[in-house]
């Protein structure tokens, strides 16, 4: 690459049906100068269109969003995009059911400001991220399944 090349931004669309914690957070990101908002959704149906609109590196989308939940918009996009989930359920089983939707990342709200941006570059890196608390709580509890309910999933 030469010396003046400028390194491509990692492209964002944000989907969060509560206009304030919208606006927070596509300000957050835009403040970060290595990210771009290319779109904001009020709801999973416009979430998906912007992504076949825009084609992001990265969805970020709450987990209870109306027309199309954040799990479903998910599954719809995967191998489209990335997806990170930001949500206020602090509960295993959500995070299980994000993982199966295709979900890249999975962050609570309450965690501090600095750790979405920090989130998009690590998943378009393409690792996982997982809100650490969540993780190690998931991690402890016991498989549900019998051996031979997992080989039948497989």
């Amino acid at each position: 690459m030469s010396g003046s090349a400028v390194a491509k931004k990692i492209r964002v669309v944000l989907a969060e049906d509560q206009e304030m914690v919208l606006g927070a957070l596509a300000a957050l990101l835009e403040m970060e100068g290595d990210i771009s908002v290319v779109a904001q959704a009020r709801n999973g149906k416009q979430a998906l269109d912007s992504v076949r609109t825009h084609w992001p590196d990265i969805l970020i989308t709450d987990i209870e969003m109306p027309e199309l939940t954040g799990l479903d918009l998910a599954a719809a996009v995967k191998g489209l995009t990335r997806v990170i989930i930001v949500t206020t359920f602090a509960r295993s089983g959500y995070l299980r059911r994000a993982m199966e939707a295709g979900a890249n990342g999975y962050l609570l709200k309450a965690r501090p400001a600095r750790e979405p941006a920090d989130a998009v570059r690590r998943v378009h890196q393409g690792l996982r991220v997982i809100d650490s608390d969540l993780a190690s709580e998931a991690w402890g509890e016991a498989d549900p399944l019998t051996d031979r309910e997992r080989q039948v999933l497989r």
